[in-house]
């Protein structure tokens, strides 16, 4: 139980994420929804780490690399994120979150030089073949576009891009500092975008809004990152497997919140996105 439930909890928490910004963006543009989450989020984060934690400041060379970050993992991809889901059904949007740690598989091979593996390429194959046949009924029946589709495979390739350039560097900022500058800085740099191309005059800042940017905000970004720590510092093995109950709970929200369709390709391509997954990320499961 001591791991049980704060997995599934983490699993349900992060899923919600795509239900929380369809119906964000309901009321007001998507990029209006991202600017507002993101410039409440980094402060508030920031004063818990430097007001009533007394973190310090990171010095020159890592604002540098918080910036490249921020622009990869906050401006481009929950951007390019809320701009899709727009166009894109909610469960496709927690199915595509999921396939990140395969586009990270392929971008590490090309961007650090490092052989991918055959069962590497399957994963990746098995992957992209369960995203297709998830997507291809939703595509007649107008629950998702091709625009918005590309738009969160641009947004996918930011993030697991990000991921990588992250890791190319040995961290000494606790997770709150980088989590907050970053999420401020994406802000920041998406702002301009904002105000020149959102549309403000139909965005409604009412409580469905308001609601889910509290949702993204305080149950997502806060308690769901917050269990993963927890989860990763108990068995990093084991935290990996409860990404795999994401796509699950994703479609759950999004036929019972949203009225999105469930049919056989749901449950098909499903199960080949966590096949994909698992292969992709085989050697984690592998004790010695």
């Amino acid at each position: 139980m001591k791991f049980l439930l704060p997995g599934l909890l983490f699993a349900a928490l992060w899923a919600s994420a795509s239900a929380a910004t369809k119906f964000g963006v309901l009321s007001a543009d998507p990029l209006i929804l991202a600017n507002v989450r993101f410039l409440i989020a980094g402060p508030l984060m920031l004063l818990v780490a430097h007001g009533l934690q007394r973190k310090s400041l990171p010095n020159r060379t890592e604002f540098g690399r918080l910036t490249v970050f921020a622009l990869l993992n906050t401006t481009i991809y929950l951007g390019a994120f809320v701009l899709a889901i727009k166009q894109v059904s909610a469960g496709i949007g927690s199915l595509s979150t999921a396939t990140s740690p395969l586009f990270i598989t392929l971008l590490s091979a090309v961007w650090l030089s490092r052989p991918i593996r055959w069962y590497e390429v399957a994963g990746i194959v098995f992957g992209m073949a369960g995203v297709w046949v998830v997507t291809y009924p939703l595509l007649q029946n107008s629950f998702a576009t091709i625009p918005g589709l590309l738009i969160l495979l641009g947004g996918m390739v930011s993030v697991s891009a990000a991921t990588v350039y992250y890791a190319r560097f040995t961290w000494t900022l606790p997770s709150l500092v980088i989590n907050g500058w970053q999420v401020l800085i994406g802000g920041l740099l998406l702002l301009p975008f904002t105000l020149l191309f959102a549309d403000f005059g139909h965005s409604h800042f009412d409580a469905r809004f308001w609601w889910s940017i509290f949702w993204l905000i305080i149950p997502v970004s806060v308690v769901a990152l917050q269990l993963w720590f927890y989860l990763v510092r108990q068995d990093a093995v084991q935290a990996s497997l409860w990404l795999f109950l994401c796509p699950i709970f994703g479609f759950g929200y999004a036929a019972v919140l949203l009225d999105e369709p469930l049919s056989i390709y749901t449950l098909i391509g499903t199960m080949l996105v966590l096949m994909g997954l698992y292969l992709g990320q085989r050697d984690k499961f592998k004790r010695p």
